[in-house]
C-alpha cells in the first residue's frame, strides 16, 4: 500500500481511541440527516410513500345517511313487535337504489326497499335485511313487492350508516409523516384526493468493494465469490422506502474507491452505502478514499456483527460504510442505515418492531452488543427465542432461517436459558406458533 494509506491509518487510530456504542452511533448518524423536500404525485403512485403534511376531511363520510344491507327502510316503532311466529306487514311505498339521488321521505306505516349503499330516506331510522322478510330472491331486482312481511325487529340505527360515521369534515384523518398503504390511500380516494404531496424518496448510491467480488451473471475462478451484498441491500433499501443507485464493485485500489465515491456524488444520491472496504485490513481503501474527499466522524461500533462500520461524508453527501460479510452488512443496515432512510423519506418513527422473549437455550457473546439471529415462536403468552444455529457474520443462512434479532447488552457474555431479552422482528409473517 502506499505509505499515505499507512498513515492515514495510524491517524485513524489517534482519532478514533474508543468504539462507540450502538446508541451513540445511531444518535451521531440520525442527527446528520432531515427529512427530504416534497413532491407532489398521483394518487395510484403514492403506495409506500410518506405523508408530507397532514390531511383534513374536507367534508363527511359518508355524506348522507346510507344503507348497510340490501333490505327495507323502516321506522323501528313500526316493525317492533315482529317476531317469525307474529310477522308485522307493512306496504311498500318506494325503491331507493344506490346512486340515484335522495329519495322522498317515508311515509308513516310504510318501508321502502333500498340497497346497501343507497341514502336512508327521511323519517326512517333502521333497515331490516331483506332475509329477515318474506322477500325470498336471493337478490333484489326487479320492481320492488307490493307489500312486505316482516319477522324480526330493528332497533333504531340498526343496519345504517349516519353521517361522519367515518370521517368528520375538519377532523385530522391522517397525519403528517405516515406510510401510505391500502387503507391510507383509500382514504384518500374517499376524500377525492387525486394527488398528494409526500417526501422525495431517498437515493441511495450503492456499491461493493473487493477484488475477489463478481457480478452474479459471471463465471467464477479460483478465489472469487459473486457480489451479495449490493443485491441483499437494494432489496433492503427497496423494502424501506429507498431507490438503490446501483454503482457495481470497486476493486482494492484507492482510485477506484474513490472514482465510485465521486460517483455518487454525480448522481445526486442522498446518502452513500458502501460495503466492506472500511476495517483495518492492509487493502481497505474505501475509508482513506472518503478522507481524502471528506471527513470520517467515526469508523469503529461496539457491535457484533457490524463492528467497522463507518460513517462520514464525501463532498457534503453522507457517507455510510459497512462491513464486508452479509449478515454483517445486513444487520449494520437495519441497526443504522435503516432509521437514517426513514428519516429522510419524511418518517417520524423508525424503532424496530420488538418483543420480549425467553432464551430456550444457553447462549454466549463477546461483550460487545450483540444482534444474534433467532427462531421466535409462541407458547400461549410466552414467545420463545431458538438460535438459528452458527452466527458467524459470513452465514447468509442462518439469516434466512431468523424471524428475529435477539439483543445481547454490552457487558453481558453468558446469557442463560429462561432469561428474558428483547429481540427485534425481521420476519413481516410475525411469530410462528410453537407447540403448547
Amino acid at each position: 500500500m502506499e505509505s499515505g494509506l499507512t498513515l492515514g491509518a495510524c491517524y485513524n487510530a489517534r482519532r478514533y481511541p474508543r468504539m462507540l456504542t450502538v446508541a451513540e452511533a445511531r444518535a451521531r448518524i440520525l442527527n446528520q440527516f432531515q427529512p427530504l423536500p416534497t413532491e407532489t404525485i398521483a394518487l395510484v403512485q403514492a403506495a409506500g410513500r410518506v405523508l408530507a403534511r397532514a390531511i383534513t376531511a374536507a367534508e363527511n363520510v359518508p355524506p348522507f345517511a346510507n344503507s348497510s344491507m340490501d333490505g327495507y327502510a323502516v321506522r323501528a316503532s313500526d316493525v317492533a313487535s315482529a317476531s317469525r311466529t307474529e310477522p308485522v306487514t307493512l306496504p311498500v311505498s318506494g325503491d331507493i337504489p344506490a346512486g340515484h339521488g335522495l329519495p322522498a321521505p317515508l311515509r308513516t306505516g310504510t318501508a321502502m326497499r333500498i340497497m346497501t349503499g343507497a341514502p336512508l330516506p327521511a323519517d326512517a331510522d333502521a333497515v331490516i335485511p331483506v332475509e329477515d322478510t318474506d322477500d325470498s330472491r336471493a337478490q333484489i331486482a326487479g320492481p320492488p313487492p307490493a307489500t312486505i312481511r316482516f319477522y324480526q325487529a330493528g332497533a333504531a340505527g340498526a343496519n345504517t350508516r349516519p353521517i361522519g360515521q367515518d370521517m368528520r369534515a375538519g377532523e385530522v384523518v391522517l397525519r403528517a409523516g405516515t406510510v401510505l398503504g391500502p387503507a391510507e390511500v383509500g382514504v384518500l380516494a374517499a376524500l377525492g384526493h387525486a394527488q398528494v404531496e409526500v417526501h422525495r424518496q431517498p437515493r441511495i448510491a450503492l456499491f461493493s468493494t473487493g477484488d475477489e467480488l463478481r457480478a452474479v451473471h459471471e463465471t467464477l475462478e479460483p478465489g472469487q465469490i459473486h457480489d451479495t451484498n449490493s443485491y441483499a441491500l437494494g432489496v433492503a433499501i427497496d423494502k424501506y422506502g429507498g431507490v438503490p443507485v446501483r454503482l457495481g464493485i470497486a476493486r482494492d485500489d484507492f482510485e477506484d474507491a474513490r472514482a465510485k465515491l465521486l460517483a455518487a456524488c454525480e448522481a445526486q444520491a442522498d446518502l452513500i452505502l458502501s460495503s466492506a472496504g472500511v476495517s483495518v485490513g492492509a487493502y481497505d481503501v474505501v475509508k482513506a478514499a472518503v478522507e481524502a474527499e471528506g471527513a470520517l466522524d467515526f469508523w469503529r461500533v461496539n457491535m457484533r456483527p457490524g463492528k467497522p462500520v463507518a460513517f462520514g461524508n464525501v463532498r457534503g453527501t453522507p457517507y455510510m460504510g459497512l462491513p464486508g460479510n452479509p449478515v454483517s452488512a445486513l444487520v449494520a443496515f437495519e441497526v443504522f442505515a435503516r432509521p437514517a432512510l426513514l428519516k429522510l423519506a419524511g418518517q417520524r418513527e423508525w424503532a424496530k418492531p420488538s418483543v420480549t422473549v425467553t432464551l430456550a437455550e444457553d447462549l454466549r457473546s463477546d461483550g460487545r452488543e450483540s444482534y444474534l439471529r433467532v427462531i421466535i415462536t409462541r407458547r400461549g403468552a410466552e414467545y420463545i427465542a431458538h438460535s438459528t444455529g452458527h452466527q458467524g457474520s459470513a452465514v447468509l443462512t442462518s439469516l434466512v432461517k431468523a424471524n428475529g434479532l435477539l439483543i445481547v447488552p454490552a457487558g453481558v457474555m453468558d446469557v442463560k436459558a429462561g432469561e428474558k431479552l428483547t429481540a427485534w422482528w425481521l420476519a413481516e409473517a410475525g411469530v410462528i406458533e410453537g407447540e403448547a
